[in-house]
């Protein structure tokens, strides 16, 4: 089910980066390795961000020699060494809860949407131009997210709770990446739906364990305002009425806690795979809303994508 789509980069990012943003900083080191590269600076000498692109000597491309269909080993290059921009589309299956606080999962289409690369006409450059490559330092992220409707009359333990529409959130947020670890808070708004306020803390290790692959684990921290916590946690005077349950009002807040292991593995230049497990404990108000306590406060996750890069030039 499209609950909780990753689309992590947002048109937001893309606007500010046209404004002459760049994404991420660092103080680059005395002496940097062969290949490395270093952003220019703001015209103006004002440098709010400053980033390093470094070339990676793992998690490149696959050399495993794998027999793969004809679609995924052809055309597995780029069309240019150095394109302007490159995305990464995917579609794939999810295993996640019915709905926030559920017991009940389904399995449904997920899919990822994101911006790896730009280059802008002033020189500054967002993300990596090349799988192979990595940037490190403080930037801008963008962040989405899908939250699919729910249809309360389908599930008998919530049957009379109002409905409530599909949601889609934008923000931004900010990162500091390594080679080897990256923290990060990221900020949303249901723009569509729900029209409130959502926040992430995270925290990854990363690990290349073989040239090809890419492995990312580390704790999250989950909040919502008031109005985010009331319409998927809250149970009102007609609702009560309605489903049996007792009236609740929660605050925002912390909402829940957990644990995230992603994995990537690439193929060639354009294809891969993209899969991802989570374990979420909701907290505070969502933990005690009655509707949870019908279903879990322990929430799981997994999707996994196949995945297309494609560049251009501009």
């Amino acid at each position: 089910m499209l609950r909780r789509l990753p689309l992590l980069a947002s048109a937001a990012t893309l606007a500010l980066a046209l404004a002459g943003l760049p994404a991420s900083a660092q103080d680059a080191p005395a002496t940097l390795p062969e290949g490395a590269v270093t952003e220019p600076s703001i015209p103006g000498g004002v440098v709010p961000f400053e980033q390093t692109s470094y070339p990676a000597d793992t998690a490149g491309y696959s050399d495993a020699g794998l027999p793969l269909p004809a679609f995924l080993a052809a055309g597995g290059a780029f069309d240019s060494s150095t394109p302007d921009l490159v995305i990464t589309l995917g579609a794939g299956i999810e295993v996640s809860p019915a709905y926030f606080g559920s017991d009940e999962y389904e399995t449904g289409p997920t899919g990822i949407a994101r911006i790896d690369y730009l280059r802008f006409p002033n020189g500054f450059e967002y993300g990596s131009g090349r799988a192979v490559g990595f940037r490190t330092g403080l930037g801008l992220r963008g962040s989405m997210r899908y939250i699919s409707n729910r249809n309360s009359s389908h599930y008998s333990e919530i049957r009379g709770l109002d409905n409530v529409p599909w949601a889609f959130e934008a923000g931004l947020g900010l990162g500091y990446e390594q080679r080897n670890y990256r923290v990060f808070g990221d900020v949303r708004y249901g723009i569509i739906g729900s029209n409130a306020w959502v926040g992430d803390l995270g925290a990854d290790a990363i690990a290349y364990p073989v040239d090809g692959l890419t492995l990312t684990l580390g704790p999250r921290l989950n909040f919502g305002s008031t109005l985010f916590t009331n319409t998927y946690f809250g149970v009102s005077a007609s609702e009560s009425a309605a489903s049996g349950l007792p009236e609740y009002d929660p605050s925002g807040g912390l909402l829940g806690g957990g644990v995230v292991l992603g994995a990537r593995y690439l193929f060639n230049e354009r294809w891969g795979l993209e899969g991802e497990a989570s374990w979420e404990r909701l907290l505070n108000d969502a933990a005690d809303s009655p509707i949870t306590a019908l279903g879990s406060e322990d929430q799981y996750e997994v999707r996994l994508n196949l995945t297309r890069r494609i560049s251009l030039d501009f």
